[in-house]
């Protein structure tokens, strides 16, 4: 889906929420029966694989918790954004797999926590300051080399999903205008 051209965040989004992922079940639950998906039974304390936006509502009914690395965090998103920060302007440093779609539920997760007080209401102004930093530094690198020459595999291998398709299409988009401007005596 990602190597089409209309590919969009969207996709990206859509990957995640139905990639598998491990739970902890906190209760025993019988079978839960879905529009043509069944999930469980689950014993209190066994681990299982469960699509993402079934680990979410399991975990919103008290069921389950998600499990893992990768799950985004105040410590994860500060490690980020200072090793962002210390990269220079035409190099981008790897991020965590599936960073965005992560940051996202993580910004979404603070802001209703944020209706339970003052602290919180700092916790997530704090993530959206350094989400906006990291993804204005990273904005700023894939525009500048998108507009140079073809890029190595390595450095495209370090852009996430949603970066590489804003760096296709801004490239084509850019190829396109340099080729009609050099049209006509510019370049054979």
């Amino acid at each position: 889906m990602l190597g089409a051209p209309s590919a969009t965040v969207g996709d990206v989004d859509f990957e995640f929420e139905n990639a598998e992922v491990k739970v902890l079940a906190s209760r025993g639950c019988p079978e839960i029966e879905l529009v043509g998906l069944k999930v469980g039974p689950f014993e209190e304390g066994r681990e299982y694989q469960v699509l993402f936006w079934v680990a979410r509502e399991l975990e919103g009914a008290g069921i389950a918790r998600i499990q893992g690395e990768g799950l985004l965090d105040a410590v994860e998103l500060n490690k980020v954004q200072w090793k962002e920060r210390v990269q220079p302007v035409g190099r981008v440093s790897s991020l965590p797999e599936d960073f965005y779609p992560g940051l996202r539920r993580y910004l979404a997760d603070l802001k209703r926590e944020a209706g339970k007080g003052a602290e919180r209401v700092r916790e997530y102004e704090k993530a959206v300051r350094l989400a906006r930093d990291i993804v204005n530094c990273r904005l700023k690198k894939v525009v500048s080399l998108s507009s140079s020459p073809a890029q190595t595999d390595q450095f495209l291998n370090n852009l996430a999903r949603e970066e590489r398709l804003l760096y296709d299409r801004l490239s084509r988009i850019i190829g396109d205008w340099r080729d009609s401007i050099l049209r006509g005596g510019g370049e054979p």
